[in-house]
Parts: structure tokens; sequence; C-alpha cells
């Protein structure tokens, strides 16, 4: 019996290090799976896939039958926006000679109202309209002059506003436009997405529907915010120049008032006489007030 354990402690200490100096097949699989690249690493070494750039123009030719309005809207709001750049000059509205020479003609010491008048004709503008239609009140009493005064101005008023109307138009239905036309396409795109086979790929139809709806939304936005911009830059410039335009009618006011029930100019003969520098030398005409 003893033989025997001594033969088997003798078997264990020869076989012992030869097992724990074998390594296991789990370990040897452990290390080959670390070894092989993963899926995540050959698409990080993969090249990089060209996307391809967004081309406005193409864009635009797949806006559908809805951007026609849109590019119409867009080349009257430049059209408008020049035509009101020139209309708005200073020099078209009050012109800085005739404000200077009426006032100094106010402040004289012998007003004549023909001499304004024919001042009025020098410098075609709406604050001259305004002072002329003022000028022609003469001798009338001072509430049927005011009258006057402020229709002449909102004559001018809604001149000088036509076409800036037409700018907030633009800019209120234009983004509808856009809107609209977004709407139809997106209608367009479920429903083609929807009748594909099974086999197709229904995403990427979709996502292509949907950019191309988009569209239309882009364009009435890009039309519609300048248009805004500029109507509200036109409003206000109109509103700082009829405020000068009253100012400039007030001022002369008293001195109209001392003609009240003494002369009246007679139109005719005002804008049938030859209109040249010196005012100031013409002879005075004017119709007396007959007698009561």
């Amino acid at each position: 019996m003893k033989s025997y354990l001594i033969a088997a402690s003798m078997l264990l200490a020869c076989v012992g290090p030869s097992c724990w100096a074998q390594e296991s097949p789990s370990e040897d699989r452990a290390d080959v799976v670390l070894a092989t690249p993963t899926d995540t690493q050959v698409a990080d070494a993969a090249p990089p896939t060209n996307i391809p750039s967004v081309q406005l123009f193409d864009l635009l030719m797949k806006g559908g039958w809805l951007m026609a309005p849109i590019v119409l809207m867009s080349i009257l709001v430049v059209a408008i926006g020049v035509e009101r750049m020139m209309g708005l000059r200073e020099s078209r509205i009050v012109p800085s000679g005739l404000v200077t020479e009426l006032g100094r003609l106010a402040e004289s010491s012998v007003f004549d109202p023909r001499q304004a008048y024919k001042l009025c004709q020098r410098y075609p503008s709406s604050a001259a309209r305004v002072v002329r239609a003022m000028l022609l009140k003469v001798g009338r009493p001072h509430a049927e002059v005011e009258a006057t005064v402020a229709n002449a101005c909102q004559a001018e008023s809604d001149s000088l506003y036509s076409n800036v109307r037409t700018l907030n138009l633009a800019a209120t239905v234009t983004p509808l436009l856009g809107l609209l036309g977004t709407v139809w396409g997106m209608i367009q795109a479920f429903f083609v997405t929807a009748n594909l086979p099974d086999a197709s790929n229904k995403g990427e139809a979709l996502a292509q529907g949907i950019y191309v709806a988009l569209v239309t939304t882009f364009a009435g936005l890009a039309v519609a915010i300048p248009a805004a911009v500029l109507a509200h830059y036109f409003e206000g410039r109109i509103l700082r120049m009829l405020r000068e335009v009253e100012n400039l009618a007030a001022s002369l006011l008293p001195q109209v008032e001392r003609y009240e029930g003494k002369l009246r100019l007679d139109k005719q003969r005002l804008e049938s006489e030859p209109t040249n520098g010196n005012v100031a030398s013409a002879p005075h005409h004017a119709t007396p007030r007959p007698a009561s």
C-alpha cells in the first residue's frame, strides 16, 4: 500500500507541470478573435463615400409648377425695389433747394404767394405739389386751406405707398405659395412611396421626394424676406419725408393767412408764365377778390 502511494505521487509530479504549461483552446480562440479586425474597424478603414453636393438650380427646376408664380414674384420685388429706390430720393420728395428758398421767402417781410408758386414750379416734387395746392387757396378761409393741405398730403401718400403695398403683398403671399408647393410635393412623395413594390427601397424614395418638396418653401422664404425688409425700409422713409412736407406747409400757413379775403391766385395765368431763376423780379399777378 505504501509503495502504491509513492508511485501515485511520482506520477502526479511528472504530469502536473505539463498540464499547467498547456494553454487552453478557449484562450487560443480568444487571442484569435482579438487579433482579427472587427467590422467597425474595417468600415473605419474604408475610404469615405463622396456625397454629391446640392445644386440649387437643379432643385429649383424640380420645384414644380408652383415655382412659376414664385419666380414672377421675385422679379416683381426686384423691379419695385429699384423703382422705389429711385422714386423715393430726397430730390423727388422734399428738395433741399425748395425748402431753403421757401424758408427764406417765408421769413421775409413781404411774402409773395406768386413767387412761392414759381419756386414750386422750379422744383417738381411731392412737397411742391402740396404747397402749390395750398397757394391756390390763398384768400380762402383758414379751415379750407388746412383741408386742402391735408388732402394734398393724402394724395401724395397714396402715390408713394402704391408700390410699397405690392411689396407687402409679395412678403405675405409668397411663403404661402411655397408652403402650398411643399404640401403638394409631400402628397406626391407619400403616394409614390406607397405604390412602390415591396422589394424597393421606400425610405430612400420618400427622402428624395421630401427634399424636393421643400424647395418651394425655401424659394418662397427667399423672396418674402427681402420683400418684407424693403417694404419696412420704404415705409419708414415715406413717413419721414411726408412729415417734412407737412412741416414745410405748416411753416407757410401764417403767411398765407395774411391774404385771407384779400386776393386769389389765377392758376391758368401762373401756369402760362415762363419759369426762370429770378422769380422775385417778376410782376405780381393776382385776382383781387370782388367786394361783397
